[in-house]
């Protein structure tokens, strides 16, 4: 039975069709885990970020705890990191707030 599977046509033989088959196969795989989450986890990132408001509290991609003081023009984000000690991040630095990664990311 393998042999029969793994066996190569003749040329000519017209077995161009199933190995386009097995092509689509692996590219519908393909997107379905690896493409997708990927498009999924983008869209609850940029719909966190666009949620902010001022008291929330973040956590940014360099691992610092925070909570957001002020929201500015151009994506400018003013964190409080600890009492009176304020810095400066891009909007797109911030990945989550700390309470979803305790209740697994949600």
């Amino acid at each position: 039975m393998l042999d029969i599977l793994l066996q190569t046509p003749a040329p000519g033989a017209g077995g161009g069709t199933g190995s386009f088959i097995l092509l689509i196969g692996i590219m519908v795989i393909f997107f379905l885990f690896i493409i997708r989450p990927q498009m999924k986890r983008q869209k609850e990132t940029r719909k966190f970020r666009e949620a902010l408001q001022k008291g929330d509290k973040v956590l940014t991609l360099g691992g610092i705890h925070a909570k957001v003081i002020e929201i500015k023009e151009n994506n400018i984000i003013v964190l409080e990191i600890a009492k009176d000690v304020h810095i400066k991040v891009d909007k797109s630095a911030l990945v989550q707030s700390p309470e979803a990664l305790v209740q697994g990311g949600k």
